[in-house]
């Protein structure tokens, strides 16, 4: 049964996500400050943190930065009341891997959790290769050549699910429906914004690009010609 710590300083909002997610076959811990959900994480080892921006001691995104600089790999569902698109993009950018704006609708939250849990579900001993880049799908280790990508659970995904289909151009509604599911409602830019965060990753020291862009239509993982 899949652990879940809920962040937020709302008493009423933490009594009703307990009740939700207990409901829904989850174990549920809270935590009312940043520093708290930060210590949780390493003690408790949640498998998904859903985590409020605005809290005292730590803000939400303080937690982001703090986890991520430490490459902590825990899924991160971002609440927030800050529905400007700039926001939502530096949540992103720190490192959450969705977000939801409140007030939200429970079934989406649930929805958007089991999306972030299949991710992470190990699947069979498998190494994905194309060029000089590799993925272990045990593991979760990513590659390039002898350097490793640190990579958050949204970007491994976005990578195993271009890499599985090298060289066939995907769609950006495939991309979305597949990583994000297919009833994501968030930021049009999402998609541009990760395959950025991969090629930051993936091209360093003028290493050639390998995902590339298909105007109008999406991306293709695929060696330049």
């Amino acid at each position: 049964m899949p652990l879940i710590l809920v962040a937020d300083d709302d008493p009423k909002l933490l009594k009703m996500l307990r009740r939700t997610l207990t409901y829904e076959g989850f174990d549920v811990i809270t935590a009312t400050d940043g520093q708290m959900a930060l210590k949780m994480v390493y003690e408790a080892k949640p498998d998904l943190l859903i985590l409020d921006w605005l809290m005292p001691e730590l803000d939400g995104i303080g937690v982001l930065q703090a986890l991520r600089e430490d490459r902590h790999p825990i899924p991160i569902l971002m609440l927030t009341a800050r529905d400007a698109v700039e926001h939502r993009v530096t949540g992103l950018e720190q490192g959450a891997d969705d977000y939801l704006i409140k007030p939200f609708a429970p079934p989406e939250l649930v929805a958007r959790i089991n999306a972030l849990l299949r991710r992470m579900r190990p699947e069979s001993s498998e190494t994905l290769t194309y060029a000089d880049l590799t993925l272990d799908l045990t593991s979760r280790e990513a590659r390039r050549g002898n350097r490793r990508l640190n990579l958050t659970p949204t970007e491994f995904e976005l990578l195993r699910f271009l890499m599985r289909h090298a060289e066939q151009v995907l769609t950006r509604n495939q991309l979305i429906n597949h990583v994000w599911g297919v009833d994501f409602s968030g930021d049009d830019n999402v998609l541009e914004v990760y395959i950025g965060y991969l090629r930051k990753k993936t091209e360093v020291d003028g290493e050639p690009r390998l995902i590339q862009t298909v105007r109008g239509i999406g991306y293709v993982l695929r060696e330049e010609e």
